[in-house]
């Protein structure tokens, strides 16, 4: 789940905590409201923790190059 999925479970957790009035058997929708928020902070907690390690720039090695002198060999080839 990504950040729009916590950012929505915390938008429906608020709206069943906070903005209905419905009553239902067995389920109290004031707490199912409560969990799904804490859920999506918890969600967003871990998500912006991941991403935060993703972002750690590591510097960039040198690059050494090498030089390479061609002699000629006895037979006037190019040797290594």
């Amino acid at each position: 789940m990504g950040l729009g999925g916590c950012i929505i479970l915390i938008a429906v957790g608020a709206i069943l905590a906070f903005a209905t009035d419905w009553h239902m058997n067995g389920v109290n929708l004031h707490l199912v409201g409560v969990i799904f928020m804490v859920v999506g902070l918890i969600g967003v907690a871990t998500f912006s923790s991941i991403a935060r390690r993703r972002r750690v720039v590591v510097p960039p090695t040198p690059v050494v190059e090498e030089e390479r002198h061609h002699h000629r060999d006895e037979y006037g080839g190019y040797g290594i």
